[in-house]
């Protein structure tokens, strides 16, 4: 008798390989907070004994979760669920790198915060609808005390619930939306395009008004596909360059 991933899996996910049946329900637990960031997950065996499933399925489910750095595999000690940590953020979603040295995470400075009535742009990225209220954050980010690039940064002021309270916004913005909403980020889709630097941005990065700028628009997504942050980041690309590699 063939496996199964419990009885209203065809019915819930349709025809997918098992694995991936598997691992979609393995992703409800991560979106519906029963795993949390840095939580140790059950043995492959207890959790193919949940899910009456093999242990090679479960591996399989695992191993793609692993490969979207969903979760982490420590040798000897099992499986757990990623933590936005500093490292895996700088690897996975900040892609400028210095043209010398190796790459390394930017200090951040808050310049202003504020809700906003949301920009029409903003509405269309984020799924909004006419009458949500957006929070805005705009940030200088630095490397060796050198500025880099400006950030502005919109967040749907629905899903991140007192975010004004907050007396310090961390560097880390991915780690807080996990830790105090319960929100992973878990895609961004990026666009790259040359600007000239604004008055107002040339006088804080320490460059000329005109000067040719790397403006990069992000819409970050959560486990659901959902998008939750809109970041409009201006960079001064002298000693800086934006690297990804392609497979």
């Amino acid at each position: 008798m063939a496996e199964q991933a419990g009885p209203d899996a065809d019915a819930a996910i349709g025809f997918k390989p098992l694995y991936a049946q598997v691992r979609e329900r393995m992703m409800r637990r991560l979106v519906e907070g029963e795993w949390s960031p840095g939580m140790l997950l059950p043995s492959e065996i207890e959790l193919a004994r949940q899910l009456n499933v093999s242990q090679g399925t479960v591996r399989k489910a695992l191993d793609s979760m692993t490969a979207d750095n969903l979760l982490i595999r420590r040798q000897g000690r099992g499986t757990y669920v990623a933590e936005p940590e500093e490292s895996r953020i700088l690897f996975q979603f900040f892609r400028l790198a210095p043209d010398e040295g190796a790459p390394s995470f930017p200090d951040s400075r808050v310049l202003s915060t504020g809700h906003a009535k949301p920009t029409k742009t903003e509405t269309k990225a984020l799924g909004l609808s006419g009458d949500e209220q957006v929070f805005r954050i705009e940030r200088i980010r630095s490397l060796s005390d050198q500025p880099i690039l400006i950030e502005t940064i919109t967040l749907p002021e629905a899903r991140f619930p007192d975010f004004d309270h907050l007396t310090i916004i961390p560097n880390n913005l991915y780690r807080l939306y996990s830790e105090r909403w319960g929100i992973t980020i878990g895609s961004a889709e990026e666009r790259l395009k040359a600007i000239a630097a604004s008055k107002r941005d040339a006088a804080r990065l320490g460059c000329d008004a005109g000067e040719p700028l790397l403006l990069i628009s992000r819409v970050a997504r959560d486990l659901e596909k959902r998008p939750v942050e809109l970041r409009w980041s201006r960079c001064i690309s002298r000693e800086i360059h934006y690297a990804v590699n392609l497979r």
